[in-house]
Protein backbone atom coordinates (compact mmCIF):
# COMPACT_ATOMS: atom_id res chain seq x y z
CA UNK A 1 0.00 0.00 0.00
CA UNK A 2 2.69 2.49 0.81
CA UNK A 3 4.37 1.85 -2.57
CA UNK A 4 1.10 2.14 -4.42
CA UNK A 5 0.23 5.30 -2.58
CA UNK A 6 3.64 6.72 -3.48
CA UNK A 7 3.04 5.83 -7.14
CA UNK A 8 -0.33 7.50 -7.06
CA UNK A 9 1.20 10.60 -5.50
CA UNK A 10 3.92 10.66 -8.12
CA UNK A 11 1.34 10.48 -10.91
CA UNK A 12 -0.56 13.36 -9.34
CA UNK A 13 2.54 15.54 -9.25
CA UNK A 14 3.30 14.73 -12.88
CA UNK A 15 -0.25 15.58 -13.90
CA UNK A 16 -0.06 18.89 -12.09
CA UNK A 17 3.26 19.66 -13.78
CA UNK A 18 1.86 18.85 -17.22
CA UNK A 19 -1.15 21.09 -16.63
CA UNK A 20 1.09 23.95 -15.54
CA UNK A 21 3.27 23.44 -18.62
CA UNK A 22 0.23 23.53 -20.91
CA UNK A 23 -0.96 26.71 -19.27
CA UNK A 24 2.39 28.32 -20.07
CA UNK A 25 2.63 27.07 -23.64
CA UNK A 26 -1.01 27.39 -24.71
CA UNK A 27 -1.04 31.21 -25.09
CA UNK A 28 1.95 31.06 -27.40
CA UNK A 29 0.27 28.38 -29.49
CA UNK A 30 -2.92 30.40 -29.65
CA UNK A 31 -1.25 33.64 -30.76
CA UNK A 32 1.04 31.93 -33.21
CA UNK A 33 -1.77 30.99 -35.59
CA UNK A 34 -3.12 34.52 -36.21
CA UNK A 35 0.41 35.88 -36.70
CA UNK A 36 1.13 33.20 -39.26
CA UNK A 37 -2.14 33.94 -40.98
CA UNK A 38 -1.33 37.65 -41.01
CA UNK A 39 2.06 36.95 -42.57
CA UNK A 40 0.49 34.79 -45.25
CA UNK A 41 -2.14 37.45 -46.00
CA UNK A 42 0.55 40.08 -46.34
CA UNK A 43 2.51 37.73 -48.59
CA UNK A 44 -0.56 37.14 -50.74
CA UNK A 45 -1.23 40.86 -51.05
CA UNK A 46 -4.63 40.72 -49.35
CA UNK A 47 -3.57 42.82 -46.36
CA UNK A 48 -0.70 45.29 -46.28
CA UNK A 49 -0.11 47.57 -43.34
CA UNK A 50 2.43 50.20 -44.42
CA UNK A 51 3.41 50.79 -40.81
CA UNK A 52 4.73 47.22 -40.70
CA UNK A 53 6.87 47.51 -43.83
CA UNK A 54 10.45 48.50 -43.21
CA UNK A 55 10.68 50.52 -46.41
CA UNK A 56 7.73 52.67 -45.40
CA UNK A 57 9.00 53.58 -41.94
CA UNK A 58 11.08 56.58 -41.01
CA UNK A 59 11.54 58.64 -37.84
CA UNK A 60 8.17 60.09 -36.95
CA UNK A 61 6.18 57.92 -39.36
CA UNK A 62 3.86 56.83 -36.55
CA UNK A 63 2.46 60.36 -36.60
CA UNK A 64 1.17 59.78 -40.13
CA UNK A 65 -0.07 56.25 -39.51
CA UNK A 66 -2.03 57.21 -36.36
CA UNK A 67 -5.51 55.93 -37.06
CA UNK A 68 -8.19 58.57 -36.49
CA UNK A 69 -5.72 61.28 -35.52
CA UNK A 70 -7.00 63.59 -38.24
CA UNK A 71 -10.67 62.70 -38.18
CA UNK A 72 -12.97 65.79 -38.27
CA UNK A 73 -14.30 67.08 -34.99
CA UNK A 74 -17.83 65.70 -34.47
CA UNK A 75 -20.46 68.30 -35.29
CA UNK A 76 -18.11 70.54 -37.24
CA UNK A 77 -19.13 71.24 -40.83
CA UNK A 78 -15.92 70.32 -42.60
CA UNK A 79 -14.83 72.28 -45.65
CA UNK A 80 -12.92 70.54 -48.41
CA UNK A 81 -10.00 72.96 -48.39
CA UNK A 82 -6.47 72.68 -47.14
CA UNK A 83 -6.65 76.29 -45.92
CA UNK A 84 -9.59 75.83 -43.54
CA UNK A 85 -9.63 74.13 -40.14
CA UNK A 86 -13.01 74.22 -38.40
CA UNK A 87 -12.91 74.49 -34.62
CA UNK A 88 -16.62 74.40 -33.86
CA UNK A 89 -19.94 73.81 -35.59
CA UNK A 90 -20.90 77.11 -37.20
CA UNK A 91 -24.06 78.63 -38.59
CA UNK A 92 -23.62 80.78 -41.67
CA UNK A 93 -24.24 84.49 -41.30
CA UNK A 94 -27.57 85.81 -42.62
CA UNK A 95 -27.37 86.55 -46.33
CA UNK A 96 -27.70 90.21 -47.26
CA UNK A 97 -26.94 92.47 -50.21
CA UNK A 98 -25.00 95.62 -49.34
CA UNK A 99 -26.03 98.17 -51.95
CA UNK A 100 -25.43 101.88 -51.48
CA UNK A 101 -28.17 104.46 -51.79
CA UNK A 102 -26.16 106.18 -54.50
CA UNK A 103 -23.38 105.29 -56.89
CA UNK A 104 -20.95 107.16 -54.64
CA UNK A 105 -22.07 105.16 -51.60
CA UNK A 106 -21.62 101.89 -53.50
CA UNK A 107 -18.18 102.97 -54.70
CA UNK A 108 -17.09 103.92 -51.19
CA UNK A 109 -18.33 100.63 -49.71
CA UNK A 110 -16.51 98.63 -52.38
CA UNK A 111 -13.32 100.64 -51.98
CA UNK A 112 -13.33 100.40 -48.17
CA UNK A 113 -13.95 96.65 -48.15
CA UNK A 114 -11.29 96.13 -50.81
CA UNK A 115 -8.81 98.05 -48.66
CA UNK A 116 -9.57 95.86 -45.66
CA UNK A 117 -9.12 92.68 -47.68
CA UNK A 118 -5.96 93.90 -49.38
CA UNK A 119 -4.09 95.29 -46.38
CA UNK A 120 -5.22 92.53 -44.02
CA UNK A 121 -4.98 89.49 -46.30
CA UNK A 122 -3.31 90.35 -49.61
CA UNK A 123 -1.10 87.24 -49.42
CA UNK A 124 -3.87 84.94 -48.20
CA UNK A 125 -5.70 82.39 -50.35
CA UNK A 126 -9.20 83.22 -51.55
CA UNK A 127 -10.65 81.54 -48.44
CA UNK A 128 -8.68 83.85 -46.19
CA UNK A 129 -9.75 86.95 -48.08
CA UNK A 130 -13.41 85.92 -48.10
CA UNK A 131 -13.22 85.29 -44.36
CA UNK A 132 -11.92 88.82 -43.70
CA UNK A 133 -14.69 90.29 -45.87
CA UNK A 134 -17.30 88.28 -43.97
CA UNK A 135 -16.04 89.57 -40.61
CA UNK A 136 -16.40 93.17 -41.83
CA UNK A 137 -19.95 92.60 -43.05
CA UNK A 138 -20.86 90.70 -39.86
CA UNK A 139 -19.89 93.80 -37.91
CA UNK A 140 -21.98 96.00 -40.19
CA UNK A 141 -25.04 93.90 -39.28
CA UNK A 142 -24.26 93.94 -35.53
CA UNK A 143 -25.44 96.79 -33.24
CA UNK A 144 -22.02 96.69 -31.55
CA UNK A 145 -20.33 98.35 -34.55
CA UNK A 146 -21.12 101.07 -37.09
CA UNK A 147 -23.75 100.09 -39.67
CA UNK A 148 -21.70 101.15 -42.68
CA UNK A 149 -18.86 99.33 -44.39
CA UNK A 150 -16.43 102.24 -44.26
CA UNK A 151 -17.45 103.01 -40.68
CA UNK A 152 -16.50 99.48 -39.61
CA UNK A 153 -13.26 99.36 -41.58
CA UNK A 154 -11.95 102.73 -40.38
CA UNK A 155 -13.31 102.69 -36.83
CA UNK A 156 -10.61 104.09 -34.53
CA UNK A 157 -8.36 105.19 -37.38
CA UNK A 158 -7.98 108.57 -35.70
CA UNK A 159 -6.03 107.01 -32.84
CA UNK A 160 -2.28 107.47 -32.57
CA UNK A 161 -1.60 104.47 -30.32
CA UNK A 162 -2.13 101.92 -33.14
CA UNK A 163 -5.17 100.46 -31.33
CA UNK A 164 -7.61 100.97 -34.17
CA UNK A 165 -9.99 98.15 -35.09
CA UNK A 166 -8.06 97.22 -38.24
CA UNK A 167 -4.39 97.97 -37.73
CA UNK A 168 -3.67 98.94 -41.31
CA UNK A 169 -5.91 102.01 -40.96
CA UNK A 170 -3.70 103.70 -38.35
CA UNK A 171 -0.19 102.25 -38.60
CA UNK A 172 0.87 103.78 -41.90
CA UNK A 173 0.33 100.67 -44.05
CA UNK A 174 -1.86 102.64 -46.45
CA UNK A 175 1.09 104.83 -47.37
CA UNK A 176 2.29 101.95 -49.54
CA UNK A 177 1.03 101.89 -53.10
CA UNK A 178 -1.09 98.75 -53.69
CA UNK A 179 0.05 96.14 -56.18
CA UNK A 180 -2.39 96.36 -59.09
CA UNK A 181 -2.94 92.61 -59.56
CA UNK A 182 -3.41 91.96 -55.85
CA UNK A 183 -5.76 94.93 -55.54
CA UNK A 184 -7.91 93.64 -58.41
CA UNK A 185 -8.12 90.23 -56.72
CA UNK A 186 -9.18 91.77 -53.41
CA UNK A 187 -11.72 93.95 -55.23
CA UNK A 188 -13.30 90.89 -56.82
CA UNK A 189 -13.68 89.22 -53.42
CA UNK A 190 -15.17 92.42 -52.00
CA UNK A 191 -17.67 92.73 -54.85
CA UNK A 192 -18.85 89.14 -54.38
CA UNK A 193 -19.31 89.68 -50.64
CA UNK A 194 -21.29 92.91 -51.12
CA UNK A 195 -23.50 91.14 -53.65
CA UNK A 196 -24.64 88.71 -50.98
CA UNK A 197 -22.14 85.86 -51.24
CA UNK A 198 -21.78 84.54 -47.67
CA UNK A 199 -18.64 82.73 -46.55
CA UNK A 200 -20.03 80.09 -44.22
CA UNK A 201 -16.88 78.65 -42.53
CA UNK A 202 -16.42 81.75 -40.34
CA UNK A 203 -20.07 81.75 -39.31
CA UNK A 204 -20.83 84.77 -37.14
CA UNK A 205 -17.21 85.65 -36.39
CA UNK A 206 -16.48 89.31 -35.67
CA UNK A 207 -12.81 89.10 -34.62
CA UNK A 208 -9.61 87.57 -35.90
CA UNK A 209 -5.86 87.80 -35.48
CA UNK A 210 -2.82 86.21 -37.06
CA UNK A 211 -1.40 83.00 -35.66
CA UNK A 212 1.80 84.87 -34.78
CA UNK A 213 0.17 86.77 -31.90
CA UNK A 214 -2.24 86.11 -29.05
CA UNK A 215 -4.08 89.27 -27.95
CA UNK A 216 -5.60 89.50 -24.50
CA UNK A 217 -9.17 89.61 -25.81
CA UNK A 218 -8.87 86.23 -27.54
CA UNK A 219 -9.39 84.30 -24.29
CA UNK A 220 -12.85 85.87 -23.81
CA UNK A 221 -14.17 84.85 -27.25
CA UNK A 222 -15.07 81.54 -28.86
CA UNK A 223 -12.67 80.32 -31.55
CA UNK A 224 -14.51 79.37 -34.74
CA UNK A 225 -11.95 78.40 -37.37
CA UNK A 226 -8.39 78.76 -38.54
CA UNK A 227 -8.32 79.99 -42.13
CA UNK A 228 -4.99 80.65 -43.76
CA UNK A 229 -2.82 82.61 -41.36
CA UNK A 230 -5.70 83.89 -39.19
CA UNK A 231 -7.83 82.46 -36.41
CA UNK A 232 -11.41 83.72 -36.24
CA UNK A 233 -13.64 84.25 -33.18
CA UNK A 234 -17.27 84.96 -32.40
CA UNK A 235 -18.76 86.66 -29.37
CA UNK A 236 -20.05 84.39 -26.60
CA UNK A 237 -23.69 84.40 -25.52
CA UNK A 238 -26.44 86.26 -27.35
CA UNK A 239 -24.05 88.52 -29.28
CA UNK A 240 -22.71 85.44 -31.01
CA UNK A 241 -26.09 84.22 -32.28
CA UNK A 242 -27.85 85.02 -35.56
CA UNK A 243 -30.55 87.00 -33.71
CA UNK A 244 -27.94 89.57 -32.65
CA UNK A 245 -27.13 90.50 -36.25
CA UNK A 246 -30.30 92.48 -36.78
CA UNK A 247 -29.09 95.86 -38.05
CA UNK A 248 -30.05 96.68 -41.60
CA UNK A 249 -27.50 98.21 -43.93
CA UNK A 250 -28.78 101.69 -44.68
CA UNK A 251 -26.55 102.22 -47.69
CA UNK A 252 -25.02 105.47 -46.47
CA UNK A 253 -21.23 105.74 -46.55
CA UNK A 254 -20.33 109.14 -45.13
CA UNK A 255 -16.59 108.48 -44.99
CA UNK A 256 -14.33 107.00 -47.62
CA UNK A 257 -11.01 106.53 -45.85
CA UNK A 258 -9.13 106.74 -42.57
CA UNK A 259 -9.52 109.71 -40.29
CA UNK A 260 -5.84 110.49 -40.67
CA UNK A 261 -4.09 110.73 -44.02
CA UNK A 262 -0.59 111.02 -42.55
CA UNK A 263 1.09 108.72 -40.11
CA UNK A 264 4.12 109.08 -37.86
CA UNK A 265 7.36 108.10 -39.49
CA UNK A 266 8.93 104.87 -38.45
CA UNK A 267 11.48 105.26 -35.64
CA UNK A 268 14.92 106.08 -36.96
CA UNK A 269 17.77 103.94 -35.73
CA UNK A 270 19.98 105.96 -33.36
CA UNK A 271 23.29 107.09 -34.81
CA UNK A 272 25.28 105.33 -32.10
CA UNK A 273 23.78 102.00 -33.20
CA UNK A 274 24.90 102.46 -36.78
CA UNK A 275 28.60 102.16 -36.01
CA UNK A 276 31.41 104.57 -36.79
CA UNK A 277 31.11 106.58 -40.03
CA UNK A 278 32.95 105.23 -43.03
CA UNK A 279 36.44 106.65 -43.54
CA UNK A 280 38.16 105.91 -46.85
CA UNK A 281 41.70 104.59 -46.69
CA UNK A 282 44.49 107.11 -46.80
CA UNK A 283 45.55 105.86 -50.24
CA UNK A 284 42.17 106.89 -51.66
CA UNK A 285 42.40 110.45 -50.43
CA UNK A 286 43.60 113.10 -52.86
CA UNK A 287 47.19 114.16 -52.32
CA UNK A 288 47.55 117.82 -51.38
CA UNK A 289 48.96 119.95 -54.16
CA UNK A 290 51.90 122.24 -53.75
CA UNK A 291 49.52 125.17 -53.55
CA UNK A 292 46.43 123.92 -51.75
CA UNK A 293 43.18 125.72 -52.17
CA UNK A 294 42.71 128.37 -49.50
CA UNK A 295 40.64 127.08 -46.65
CA UNK A 296 41.15 123.44 -47.64
CA UNK A 297 43.38 120.95 -45.86
CA UNK A 298 43.82 117.24 -46.48
CA UNK A 299 42.02 115.11 -43.92
CA UNK A 300 44.22 113.30 -41.48
CA UNK A 301 44.62 109.56 -41.96
CA UNK A 302 42.55 107.55 -39.52
CA UNK A 303 44.40 106.32 -36.51
CA UNK A 304 45.08 102.61 -36.18
CA UNK A 305 42.40 100.93 -34.13
CA UNK A 306 43.27 100.19 -30.55
CA UNK A 307 41.75 96.87 -29.61
CA UNK A 308 43.60 96.51 -26.29
CA UNK A 309 43.87 92.78 -26.84
CA UNK A 310 46.61 90.91 -24.98
CA UNK A 311 49.68 89.76 -26.85
CA UNK A 312 49.70 86.21 -28.13
CA UNK A 313 51.09 83.67 -25.71
CA UNK A 314 51.53 80.91 -28.31
CA UNK A 315 54.99 79.45 -28.18
CA UNK A 316 57.01 80.14 -31.37
CA UNK A 317 57.38 76.47 -32.27
CA UNK A 318 53.56 76.08 -32.40
CA UNK A 319 52.61 79.22 -34.27
CA UNK A 320 52.51 77.47 -37.64
CA UNK A 321 50.38 74.55 -36.41
CA UNK A 322 47.51 73.74 -38.73
CA UNK A 323 48.95 75.44 -41.78
CA UNK A 324 49.20 73.33 -44.94
CA UNK A 325 52.59 71.93 -45.79
CA UNK A 326 54.06 73.30 -49.02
Amino acid sequence: MPAFAWFQGWKGHVAIALIALLLLVAPRLITAAPLDMLDSEQANGRFVDPAEESGQNFPGSAFFYAEGAFDPVPGVDTVQSEHVLGLEAVKAAPAAIFRGMSALDSYRALNCLTSAIYYEAANEPDEGQRAVAQVVLNRVRSPLWPNSVCGVVYQGSERTDFHCQFTFSCDGSMARMPVAAAWARARRVAQDALNGQVYAPVGLATHYHTLAVRPLWSSSLQAVAVIGAHIFYRNPGFNGTAAAFSDMYLGRETISGPARTSWPAKPVQPVEMLGAPYMPPASALPAPSAAPTPGWSAPAAPAAPQDDLPESTIRPEYRNSGRPLI
